[in-house]
């Protein structure tokens, strides 16, 4: 029970206990993010876990902008995805095995906390461009999961608060924003019903999305998801707050995906890395909602914890307008007013730092080849491209090469893969109607795709297909090749499937530097395809004028798409609607009614997840000869009270690598190589190889896992030269080997194992199995120039200690390569929230050099984590504890 006061708050003839902010203090110039925190100390404010120091150290934020606090967070709910949901759901079952061999209930393993899994990651475009698409990749989705969908099935039946929203339906952001989100929460609980912020933690890094609707939230590891599913607060430092400033309006023809590049490209540059982002300002007046989205969507592309914007109109108008009820929209104005969440004309908070941009100097943008924060002007596109064929082809004239059973070559800069995909961006339909009418003129004037261009539309909601209809758009669409591939994530988390064989042959032969365009948000090198080497994300209408170009070697500004039907050059310009245009599609096709019609049933599904048929009882039986679903070994031989920790002693690098590494580099989602460790193990255990599906799919299976970690085909370890692909040297000797197989051998010996990388190590997306395979391949620590946010975090939550250079320091300045042992002692006594460590390095020629490295544990919490071996070890053994 709270020790702070609750008052009543009316709202017609509901009543609401509600915790007033007010009771902190003055807090009128804190950021409205923190002001949720705020609410949420005060109303877990027991004297223990949330103190009164708490309290009152957040109210004095605003005096300086910055504190250096812990504190512990307790979010109202749970999202998750398939490919994160279902180790999630593995762990939690193998949590159950765990306490009942240590002689407790394993229902003490259960979701305290309301929890909903949607199923968006698993369907893949294996079939694009033809009016069966979607039917085809639907029947084989629900083939290669089968055994997946079955255990989720289970899970859905076996633990209380837990809810699975079934394939078919949507992203699960999309439905985040669209149905599941309140704003406002409510529980009843002792005769009471409670009101406070909606908050959540998300096992997947775009979770942000929903901060565009006044609902804090954001990405955590599947890890510490499972924890604060089960009851325990998440850790984390008061962070400070940057405030970005909207004023002006955005010209005729600028889309939100070219503000959110711009606003990525910005921020990236500012540094947001582990801080909340809040947006403010008169820019935000007649700014949808939509949009807002879009911008929050991208908070992990610019670095940020969240994007958070304030509640405002706009934000009951799109409550409204999506179904909730008149109760539900009344609470939530009431309570933001009576909170201060509310956001008045003139209100400037007091923030750490502040950014402004002015919308009317926005211009027409992509980004890419390999990061997101990497902008580039349309009209730049085309000597853009000549930059990354040099860097990527070492060359700088266009290479083509034939094509077999084709007339016509492909050349570098062609674009193989057109998505129109992820919710990034079909959650908004000015975008996505946008791009039906480029799709329309187009078709008018005779234009079409190239063939050498797979097209696919993957919205992120079925209401998305509502409207295309509605508008008399979807058959444009189609005839351009935009036929409905799928309601989920698709080219945007790598499920582009594959091209055309002949395609594939082509871009070997010549090794030639193809392209994709896709209204993805992450465009990170291997992730989309393996036969593309240079990604760009792109509005929607710009995905449809590129594809029709059929080259990003060009200036859509100056340069014709094509000719039309007399023979007459055809300009960008030429087909590109107007804003009235799109409002008058958007008016006369969107409905409340489509979105009350689509959610009525949300968690039913369709025939073939009905048919599912699943084993009851509250623990899995494991079955011994699946290749999805197996026992992890993360709690094996596990004790009521943990071990002190161990020095590390002559460890071995495992993996000496560069900047920017991502979790994708990590832990790759995509398709699995015949040929790699993990290719093997499935073809050593019956698997075919046309059923391999993608290392996301098999994420409910540790043995194929970490035989995948480190073994993306375009991570480049510096011990072998940067020679593309998951290998290392096996020292002392130097032969050169696969990280799986040298990390056995390592372990056969007993040595332990290190990782030695550069700046923004672990960027991307909340993958655990970065972590977990990290850990599993007995990486005892990660030693990096500096960390994003949650791959830190999901490194402590697996045991893996990270150490950080000081400031100067770096592999390149230590001269490293990779051949030198490493020695920490005296952990247990010595490993202390954000101190130092001494480490040896001893060289091959056997000189050793005694380094200070920075300790990125950052809280006491966190240091419990390591100690324990792990986030989840620490919970068992705190439930054991319990009566």
């Amino acid at each position: 029970m709270s020790k702070a006061q609750s008052n009543e708050l009316k709202v017609g003839s509901k009543s609401y206990t509600y915790f007033p902010l007010k009771q902190a203090g003055d807090l009128s110039k804190m950021p409205k993010s923190l002001k949720v925190l705020m609410e949420n100390l005060l109303r877990h404010h027991d004297g223990e876990v949330v103190t009164q120091e708490d309290i009152d150290a957040l109210a004095a934020w605003t005096k300086t902008g910055t504190i250096q606090r812990e504190i512990s967070y307790f979010p109202a709910r749970v999202l998750m995805q398939d490919f994160t949901g279902v180790p999630g759901v593995v762990d939690l079952a193998a949590m159950r095995d765990a306490m009942a061999d240590l002689g407790e209930d394993p229902e003490k393993i259960n979701p305290l906390s309301p929890v909903d899994l949607v199923i968006d990651h698993s369907v893949m475009v294996d079939y694009a461009g033809t009016a069966d698409s979607f039917k085809k990749n639907v029947d084989v989705e629900m083939e290669r999961n089968q055994e997946r969908y079955e255990f989720l099935k289970w899970g859905q039946g076996a633990f209380k608060n837990f809810r699975v929203v079934p394939p078919g339906t949507g992203i699960c952001h999309q439905v985040n924003l669209e149905y599941l989100g309140q704003t406002v929460f409510t529980k009843d609980e002792g005769g009471k019903t409670y009101a406070y912020p909606d908050t959540l933690v998300g096992t997947d890094s775009h979770t942000t999305m929903i901060n565009a609707l006044s609902i804090l939230g954001w990405g955590v590891g599947g890890i510490e998801a499972e924890a604060a599913m089960l009851g325990q607060p998440i850790s984390m430092l008061v962070p400070d707050v940057v405030g970005f400033k909207l004023k002006g309006k955005l010209k005729e023809g600028i889309t939100s995906t070219d503000l959110v590049l711009t606003i990525t490209q910005m921020l990236r540059a500012h540094g947001v890395v582990g801080k909340f982002v809040e947006f403010f300002g008169p820019g935000l007046t007649g700014m949808s909602l939509e949009t807002r989205a879009t911008i929050s969507n991208m908070a992990p592309e610019y670095g940020a914890t969240c994007g958070y914007f304030p509640t405002d109109e706009e934000t009951l108008r799109y409550l409204k307008f999506t179904g909730r009820s008149a109760d539900q929209v009344a609470l939530v104005e009431s309570y933001s007013k009576e909170q201060g969440f509310w956001n008045n004309e003139g209100d400037e908070p007091r923030f750490t730092d502040v950014l402004e941009l002015d919308l009317s100097t926005v211009e027409p943008s992509l980004a890419g080849p390999k990061r997101p924060q990497d902008r580039i002007l349309m009209k730049d596109m085309k000597t853009a491209f000549e930059s990354t064929l040099k860097n990527e082809g070492g060359r700088t004239a266009k290479a083509s090469s034939d094509v077999s059973g084709k007339d016509f070559k492909l050349e570098d800069g062609n674009i193989v893969i057109a998505a129109i995909t992820s919710c990034t961006n079909t959650s908004n339909p000015m975008v996505l109607l946008g791009a039906g009418l480029v799709a329309r003129k187009a078709r008018q004037k005779g234009l079409n795709v190239k063939p050498w261009v797979k097209t696919s539309l993957a919205p992120g909601s079925q209401v998305v297909t509502d409207y295309l209809d509605a508008a008399g758009l979807t058959a444009d669409l189609d005839a351009l090749g935009f036929n409905l591939v799928g309601y989920g994530c698709t080219t945007c988390i790598g499920n582009s499937g594959p091209i055309a064989p002949e395609l594939a042959e082509a871009v070997e032969k010549e090794n030639l530097v193809v392209t994709s365009v896709l209204s993805g948000n992450r465009n990170f090198e291997g992730r989309i395809s393996p036969h593309v080497r240079a990604n760009y994300l792109a509005s929607p209408p710009l995905v449809v004028a590129y594809a029709i170009a059929g080259t990003t070697h060009i200036d859509l500004t100056t340069e014709a798409l094509g000719k039309d039907s007399s023979g007459s050059d055809v300009f960008l310009k030429d087909i590109w609607p107007s804003e009235s245009e799109i409002r008058s599609a958007l008016e006369k096709s969107l409905t409340p009614e489509m979105f009350a019609q689509r959610y009525s049933d949300v968690f039913a599904g369709p025939k073939e997840w009905q048919d599912i048929a699943t084993s009851g009882g509250k623990q899995y039986t494991w079955q011994g000869k699946s290749t999805y679903i197996k026992k992890p070994s993360f709690f094996d031989g596990m004790t009521k009270n943990p071990e002190p920790l161990k020095d590390i002693e002559g460890a071995r690098v495992l993996a000496l690598l560069g900047d920017s590494i991502t979790t994708d580099h990590i832990s790759p989602a995509g398709a699995i190589k015949a040929d790699s460790p993990a290719g093997e193990w499935l073809k050593s255990n019956g698997v075919e190889k046309k059923d391999f599906n993608s290392f996301g799919s098999r994420r409910g299976n540790h043995e194929v896992m970490v035989r995948g970690t480190f073994g993306n085909i375009r991570i480049k370890n510096e011990m072998v030269g940067g020679k593309s692909g998951g290998f290392t040297q096996l020292m002392p000797d130097g032969a050169e080997t696969t990280i799986f197989e040298a990390a056995e051998q390592y372990r056969a010996q007993n040595i332990p194992l290190v990782v030695v990388a550069g700046k923004e190590y672990g960027t991307g997306s909340s993958r655990d199995w970065a972590a977990k395979g990290t850990d599993l391949l007995g990486v005892k620590a990660v030693i990096a120039e500096s960390y994003e946010r949650i791959h830190r975090s999901n490194l402590i939550g697996m045991g893996v200690i990270p150490l950080e250079f000081p400031e100067g320091m770096s592999r390149k300045t230590l001269k490293l390569d990779g051949s030198e042992e490493f020695t920490i002692k005296n952990l247990d006594g010595s490993l202390a929230p954000k101190g130092t460590l001494s480490v040896d390095i001893k060289y091959k020629d056997g000189k050793t050099e005694t380094v200070n490295l920075n300790v990125r544990v950052d809280t006491a919490k966190e240091l419990e984590y390591v100690k324990n071996g792990g986030i989840l070890q620490t919970v068992i053994r705190r439930l054991a504890k319990e009566g």
